[in-house]
């Protein structure tokens, strides 16, 4: 089977089982990020059924990715589309809550795509395993066009979400450290990269 069909069988099974894995204007635009800017090693936080991680793999066969997921079921449909795609010689998969991991690894791109009210604590926590030029990519900035928008219709639970969101927003906008940019493609996307000094 070649590997265009196995990941449609991925996108097919994600949308049947409600699964939530990267849209694909946004998961093509970040495989082109990973291209242009010559990624070569990738960790990311949240791998629910491996959809993203094999895309970034794909694009050159130097990339290696590891991978956190908490979920068990996830996580093993996971290993078993990676196999499928034979890509298991370099996506690393890591079964465990990505707050409680630690590595002293350090990567060229961070890409969190996990819960997103714990956006923040996944920056702080890992942003020191960014090499000096590296890259941190948010995935689900927008949230469904939900962000900054009129809260008082939603759900307690849908409001608190949106809330730490917007939050995590200011934190990136505010960021003395980081500089980022916020691209409208997919369900929103932040690329963030450590300022070469506090004003750049």
């Amino acid at each position: 089977m070649d590997q265009d069909f196995l990941i449609r069988k991925i996108e097919k099974y994600a949308d049947e089982k409600g699964i939530p894995i990267m849209e694909k204007d946004g998961i093509n635009f970040l495989c082109e990020f990973i291209k242009l800017n010559k990624i070569k090693n990738v960790l990311e936080i949240g791998s629910a059924i491996g959809y993203s991680a094999i895309n970034m793999a794909l694009v050159d066969q130097d990339i290696t990715v590891t991978t956190i997921e908490r979920d068990k079921d996830r996580y093993i449909e996971a290993v078993k589309n990676i196999k499928r795609l034979k890509l298991d010689s370099r996506i690393t998969l890591i079964l465990a809550d990505a707050l409680n991991f630690n590595t002293s690894e350090e990567y060229d791109l961070i890409f969190i795509d996990a819960a997103k009210s714990q956006y923040i604590k996944f920056f702080n926590k890992f942003s020191s395993n960014l090499k000096p030029r590296g890259y941190i990519v948010t995935d689900n900035i927008n949230f469904h066009g939900l962000t900054n928008s009129d809260k008082s219709k939603m759900s307690r639970n849908l409001r608190q979400l949106i809330t730490k969101l917007e939050k995590y927003i200011i934190f990136l906008n505010e960021n003395k450290e980081f500089k980022t940019r916020f691209f409208e493609v997919g369900d929103g996307v932040a690329i963030s990269r450590k300022r070469k000094n506090k004003n750049g």
